[in-house]
């Protein structure tokens, strides 16, 4: 394995620890539940349009914690981006 692979390898597994977290936190708000059954549920239709909609625009925990998210996900598909392009 080359020393980029191993550059790409850890920036992946650094930047992937933190998924869980993200996305429990913004599946308990956009299903709006303190459960976490929620994190093991295959929900995904609300999620995705609560993800590129507004579906509480009232509500700023929503708003915030919708675009950490996808602050996440963006840096996430950079990464993938890169790594295909260098690679």
């Amino acid at each position: 394995m080359s020393d980029y692979a191993n550059i790409w390898l850890i920036l992946f597994i650094v930047w992937g620890l933190p998924l869980g977290y993200y996305r429990s936190n913004f599946r308990k708000c956009v299903y709006q539940t303190d459960s976490w059954v929620i994190n093991v549920k295959p929900f995904f239709l609300k999620e995705i349009k609560g993800l590129f909609g507004n579906i509480y625009p009232e509500d700023p925990l929503y708003i915030r914690k919708r675009n950490s998210y996808r602050f996440y996900l963006l840096v996430y598909f950079l990464l993938f981006f890169l790594y295909s392009y260098f690679n």
